[in-house]
């Protein structure tokens, strides 16, 4: 297992209400992206604290120096872990998660809901990919998502890296979809 302080950030995410319009700000304040937004991404399963929930959510990814940034937004109703940090109709939103790679996921889970972070969400993607949210905010302000860095994660990383690499300043943004 990898020790703890060897698990750099891979992302930085936060909760907005329109993840197109904060990507832009984004990149106004900071020179970051391009971005690629996948809406409504697909999830064959999703538990919040416990409880099977829908979850449809919609992301921007884009570079900012040597770290992912990613903007989503819930665009359903109901408890989520976005709606734990940010209730619904507050108009609230900032600092949601940071992205760990962990060798496996579900003992990862274990071990921070040990050590007082509960698992705030468990979801499954319509390939089998799975990712976690730790709930990391009573030591941190803001949840832990936990991911293994299996092929289409690194390589998706890989292409959003090398998009801002060459980014000459065109198309800001990029329409994807998740299967």
């Amino acid at each position: 297992m990898q020790q703890a302080h060897r698990r750099p950030i891979r992302q930085v995410a936060y909760f907005c209400d329109d993840v197109r319009a904060a990507a832009r700000a984004h990149h106004a304040a900071f020179g970051s992206g391009p971005f690629f937004v996948a809406d409504n991404i697909p999830l064959a399963r999703a538990v919040h604290r416990g409880t099977e929930r829908l979850l449809d959510h919609s992301s921007a990814y884009g570079q900012w120096g040597d770290v992912m940034v990613e903007f989503v937004q819930q665009n359903n109703s109901g408890p989520s872990p976005f709606h734990d940090l940010f209730p619904e109709g507050s108009g609230r939103h900032g600092l949601h998660h940071v992205a760990l790679w962990v060798d496996d996921v579900d003992a990862e889970i274990a071990r921070f809901a040990a050590a007082g972070a509960p698992c705030a969400l468990r979801a499954e993607m319509n390939d089998g990919f799975v990712f976690a949210f730790a709930d990391t905010t009573a030591t941190l302000g803001h949840m832990t998502e936990l991911y293994a860095p299996v092929p289409s994660l690194t390589g998706f990383y890989a292409m959003v890296a090398e998009a801002a690499a060459s980014y000459d300043g065109g198309e800001l943004i990029t329409t994807i979809a998740f299967s």
